[in-house]
């Protein structure tokens, strides 16, 4: 079975906005949301970048049956994990267990704002090993002294542990990262319909949920969300390593000057039909995902719930796992 979940994109949006966005995401009968952790927006268009863990305490205290998660939050160079363990611990208790933690080895973008190096991607997959041991023994409750090759731990011990724990689920890019995510989390956050990807995750011992957003843009007419999204999401289309590596929006901003309209929605449904929409997710669901979120770029939130609520939930609930298909 598939689950369909709703983006609350921090870089976009107000703090207030998110919640109240969470809030009618559970009201129109989406299964979870997940929000994005950033410190920096990737444009000034986009405008926004409100502390996820604050936010998350006010989505848990402003719904009551809908998913939560971060998807994916970087706990190795801006926060030290002994902290994020905490938050994370503390978002799962507020929210009854409806947590998950999406974490990942993030992008200088956001992480290099405490003026340390931006480690190379070989660094970042050790620290992030680290980091999720850390945070796994502070959840258990007990007292914990670390001396590691990257964070020193003295007497820490969280007195509000997370009961049960929430699933850490691991984001990889490249080979390398997609194996440690195999073997180190509790499931796999992907980038792109990729069954080969989701294959060498389990080969790897990749076991539990696998998610992956989808960006959309529903608008009135094809040639508004051609605009919306090359004005507010052209980063979609600045290619792999370049987005991990950038330090500021301005450098992003620069690099968006070379996407025009046809590249900034090559890969995004774009719209006022639901076809392409159900069409990408099929795809998505058909490489082995079984939590679909989407993203709808822009101001104009109420077009996604529209369709959502008028026929892409029915449409999107009509597709069949490949196992269940078979």
């Amino acid at each position: 079975m598939v689950s369909y979940g709703y983006t609350l994109s921090s870089e976009e949006h107000s703090p207030r906005s998110l919640v109240g966005a969470a809030a009618r995401a559970e009201e129109a009968g989406f299964e979870f949301v997940s929000i994005s952790d950033h410190f920096h927006p990737w444009t000034t268009s986009q405008g926004h970048s409100p502390f996820v863990w604050s936010v998350l305490g006010a989505v848990a205290g402003a719904t009551d049956e809908i998913g939560l998660a971060v998807g994916v939050t970087c706990p190795i160079v801006r926060i030290h994990p002994v902290i994020v363990a905490q938050a994370a611990a503390t978002t799962a208790l507020l929210s009854d267990g409806r947590f998950t933690f999406g974490v990942g080895t993030g992008e200088a973008l956001n992480e290099h704002v405490l003026g340390h190096r931006w480690p190379p991607i070989e660094t970042r997959l050790a620290m992030l090993t680290e980091a999720v041991t850390v945070i796994r023994r502070l959840w258990t409750g007990e007292t914990v002294d670390h001396r590691g090759d990257f964070y020193e731990v003295a007497n820490a011990r969280l007195f509000d542990p997370p009961d049960p724990p929430p699933p850490i689920v691991v984001s990889g890019f490249g080979e390398a990262a997609v194996e440690l995510a195999g073997e180190i989390g509790d499931g796999y956050w992907g980038h792109a319909p990729d069954a080969d990807v989701l294959h060498r995750w389990r080969m790897a011992g990749g076991n539990g949920p696998t998610y992956a957003q989808l960006h959309v843009c529903v608008a009135p007419d094809r040639a508004t969300a051609r605009r919306t999204v090359r004005d507010v999401w052209p980063n979609a289309a600045i290619p792999g390593q370049l987005a991990q590596d950038l330090p500021t929006w301005t450098h992003f901003e620069q690099a968006a000057e070379l996407v025009d309209e046809e590249a900034a929605v090559a890969s995004i449904p774009h719209g006022p039909d639901a076809d392409d929409i159900v069409a990408a997710v099929e795809r998505y669901v058909a490489a082995g995902y079984d939590h679909v979120y989407l993203h709808q770029i822009g101001s104009d939130q109420d077009a996604l719930f529209d369709l959502w609520r008028s026929e892409l939930r029915d449409a999107l609930a009509d597709i069949a796992p490949p196992a269940a298909a078979a």
